[in-house]
């Protein structure tokens, strides 16, 4: 799927509104746009800093706070 990095960065703001599976989705495009070399380090590093903190707040919201993992 040919998506732009401002897309991606967009939709990954989202993943708290959307179901799992488009939240999987979204997170499988900013996969892809991390392992292109074409698109520019700028727009990969803000890409991975946002999935980055998506996936902490994942975890901190699936691990209850007496849990640990």
């Amino acid at each position: 799927m040919n998506v732009s990095p401002r897309t991606v960065y967009h939709k990954l703001g989202l993943l708290e509104q959307v179901n799992a599976a488009t939240s999987a989705l979204y997170r499988e495009l900013a996969q892809e746009i991390l392992a292109d070399s074409k698109v520019s380090l700028v727009w990969r590093q803000a890409i991975a800093d946002r999935l980055n903190q998506a996936n902490r707040c994942l975890g901190l919201k699936t691990v209850g706070e007496n849990d640990s993992y």
